[in-house]
């Protein structure tokens, strides 16, 4: 009896083990791609990037919400899209747009050798300017565009733009030895941590033939997102998965314009 409850012990210590384990990196993955508050013994900062598009689902649920909200007090759709784009990029802390930014300046660049050390250069050229003026105006427009139910556009959206930096991880070297994005990629576990993108298939499809096609373009421009990247860069930096996020969601809003 004794050896069994020991088994027992141990089976659910293992279990209890894993479970903090787990939640530890989850909370990670909302301190680091986001600025909700988190416990600092709450958080692992170890393979995150598995959890980024669940944190991205919860950002998307939370913009519908406050977008369906200001529906509901009647403020004009122009006027909502402008502050949800604004709350979008305070709740990331504007951590993907600035990828945008070093990224657009890097390839501005025509010598190839020095897109890296511009890359990593803080301050913002006028293409870095240029970019993120673009996919914030994309973003806008699009919105504006769809005007009326919206509440599942967030989520989709910030999932298949998080999934586009999950597979950039996954499927291309990093071109630095370190940095901000580093970390990910050594920590990565592949394929088993790209399955987060499964989410842009699951409860956040319209419905038929829309919800599949909406499933197969995000996925694709995610892909073809992180694929563009590598072809001009010959790898990915910690810039270049934010600009993969940012672009794919933009691009992603641009093509549910034709549909909503």
């Amino acid at each position: 009896m004794r050896s069994a409850d020991g088994c027992k012990a141990t089976i659910l210590y293992t279990i209890f083990n894993f479970i903090c384990q787990e939640g530890k990196s989850f909370f990670g993955a909302i301190a680091f791609y986001s600025i909700v508050p988190v416990p600092q013994n709450w958080t692992s900062f170890d393979r995150i990037a598995r959890w980024v598009p669940l944190v991205g689902l919860l950002l998307g649920l939370f913009l519908g919400a406050l977008d369906l909200g200001l529906a509901r007090l009647s403020m004009p759709v122009f006027t909502r899209s402008v502050l949800i784009v604004g709350v979008w990029v305070y709740l990331t802390g504007g951590l993907h747009l600035d990828g945008v930014s070093d990224t657009a300046d890097g390839l501005a660049v025509t010598d190839p050798d020095r897109r890296l050390q511009v890359m990593s250069d803080s301050v913002t050229g006028a293409f870095g300017v240029m970019a993120v003026a673009m996919v914030l105006l994309l973003k806008i427009a699009a919105l504006t565009d769809i005007g009326e139910n919206r509440l599942l556009v967030y989520p989709m959206a910030l999932v298949w733009g998080r999934w586009g930096q999950v597979m950039a991880i996954a499927l291309y070297p990093y071109l630095k030895p370190t940095g901000k994005g580093a970390f990910h990629k050594t920590q990565f576990r592949a394929p088993l941590d790209c399955f987060g993108g499964l989410l842009g298939f699951i409860g956040l499809g319209f419905g038929g033939w829309t919800g599949i096609l909406s499933g197969v373009v995000g996925s694709s421009i995610a892909l073809a997102t992180g694929y563009w990247f590598d072809r001009r860069l010959g790898g990915h930096t910690g810039d270049t998965y934010g600009a993969v996020v940012e672009w794919t969601e933009a691009f992603f809003l641009c093509f549910l314009t034709i549909f909503l």
